[in-house]
């Protein structure tokens, strides 16, 4: 494994992943962080899973652009994949870049697939990261 740069490394942690997680990729292209990837694949010790992987997993990091398709779809194809507690980490192209999806197409596919935004993480020089959980449900007021 080739050595990864700090800021990589200072990002990945902050996915709050440990050793062991299981952890699936879903929009893996040439354009996404590869130091990242390592990194993370790094932290869980070992590489991550593609959107074939029979696995329940921990997190799926979701790489997204603008001309990828419905995003709301992908949310809820990615849930599928994940045990009860697990989140979705999104990733998308920062303000300007090639692929940039505006903030008010993310929050509503997110509440659209029943997830709640609970992080936002800058993901490197290219990348903003978005951890997305199932929404809590609310409790009844009396």
């Amino acid at each position: 494994m080739t050595e990864v740069s700090g800021q990589a490394e200072a990002v990945a942690v902050r996915l709050g992943l440990k050793a062991g997680d299981v952890v699936g990729e879903i929009g893996y292209d040439d354009d996404v962080d590869h130091d990242l990837r390592e990194a993370v694949e790094g932290i869980i010790g070992s590489e991550l899973l593609d959107e074939d992987a029979d696995d329940v997993l921990d997190a799926v990091i979701l790489w997204w652009r603008e001309e990828d398709g419905d995003l709301t779809d992908a949310l809820v194809d990615a849930i599928t994949l994940l045990a009860d507690t697990g989140v979705i980490w999104l990733l998308t192209p920062k303000t300007g870049s090639q692929g940039y999806v505006e903030p008010s197409d993310i929050a509503e596919a997110t509440r659209t697939a029943g997830l709640a935004q609970t992080t936002t993480v800058p993901g490197g020089l290219l990348w903003m990261t978005a951890k997305l959980a199932r929404a809590k449900q609310g409790r009844i007021r009396r």
